[in-house]
């Protein structure tokens, strides 16, 4: 039984920084990849950052390099994503997916989501 439960999110204005978390509750969390997604309405989710939980590589989109961080607590088993500089185009909701693979950039290739979060960005 795999469950992804998030926290986080809300209302910021421009420029501002919020972070988001995702626990992680299975078996065996060593062997996972947990990646953060979004979406806007009528549009596919989106790749945001993905991390590998026992070597710590990490891959970002490149519309958030240099401003998202993406990060995991092994005892607390939360992936968390630092957002800074947000700007209005990173409104969306957000969601946390995991996988047994290596990070994948495509959504439909994880089997396990976590419930989702708004982010909304005024300007």
């Amino acid at each position: 039984q795999v469950q992804l439960v998030q926290s986080g999110g809300g209302l910021v204005q421009a420029g501002g920084s919020l972070e988001l978390s995702c626990a992680v509750s299975a078996r065996t969390v060593d062997a996972f990849t947990v990646s953060w997604f979004r979406q806007v309405p009528e549009k596919e989710r989106e790749f945001v950052a993905g991390i590998a939980w026992v070597t710590d590589n990490r891959r970002y989109a490149d519309s958030v390099k240099g401003r998202f961080t993406i990060s995991r607590d092994i005892a607390k088993s939360t992936v968390f994503l630092q957002m800074n500089g947000l700007q209005p185009d990173d409104t969306a909701v957000y969601y946390c997916a995991a996988d047994y693979r290596g990070i994948q950039r495509h959504g439909p290739l994880y089997p396990y989501w976590g419930q989702g979060t708004a982010v909304t960005v005024s300007s």
